[in-house]
């Protein structure tokens, strides 16, 4: 559960730089940094997880959302879907990083950056922000593509940062969610 808290808290530290529109309603922040980070460090599990809480600490009123947002209100305006996005962009990103039983690699890291914290928090996101802003979908997509050079910077970072963590700290990646088979063939949670 620490390790769930300390990325809550690494996802709402990178709101604090607040953020910036660019054609629409929903902002630019370094926050999606984070999902992918938390996915790709803690697993499908945790990562979601600790979306999960930064969204609830979200709706109950902290400022923790860049620009100091927070309150249920966020969940009804056009970011409202890409914040969902990030309990299954984490998920996601968890699992395509981890699914191998061996450590991360490089290849896998990238590709679930991109997969879970772009294409999943737009498939969640666009959708949304598209119905709330009543644009067609066509139209909300295509200003939604200025969100897409600074996605993948984002990606590209997380998938250095999570390189040069394994390499320095490797025990950031024990594999808490696999059971281990004992020799009178029962499992157990155990870490690898």
């Amino acid at each position: 559960m620490a390790r769930v808290a300390v990325f809550v808290a690494i996802v709402a530290a990178l709101g604090l730089p607040g953020s910036f529109s660019v054609l629409g309603a929903v902002p630019i922040t370094a926050q999606t940094f984070g999902v992918m980070l938390a996915g790709a460090v803690l697993g499908p599990r945790l990562g979601a997880l600790a979306m999960v809480v930064l969204l609830a600490l979200v709706a109950v009123g902290l400022p923790l959302l860049a620009g100091g947002r927070g309150g249920i209100s966020v969940f009804v305006g056009p970011s409202a879907g890409y914040l969902i996005g990030w309990i299954a962009g984490a998920f996601v990103t968890g699992l395509i990083v981890h699914s191998s039983a061996r450590k991360p690699a490089i290849w896998r890291t990238a590709i679930g950056t991109v997969v879970g914290g772009i294409i999943v928090v737009y498939a969640f996101g666009i959708p949304v922000q598209s119905v709330i802003t009543r644009l067609p979908i066509e139209e909300t997509v295509l200003t939604s593509l200025v969100f897409l050079p600074g996605d993948l910077v984002k990606a590209t970072l997380a998938t250095l940062t999570v390189t040069a963590l394994l390499r320095a700290y490797p025990r950031a990646f024990r594999r808490t969610w696999l059971p281990s088979r004992r020799q009178d063939g029962s499992t157990t949670e155990t870490t690898r």
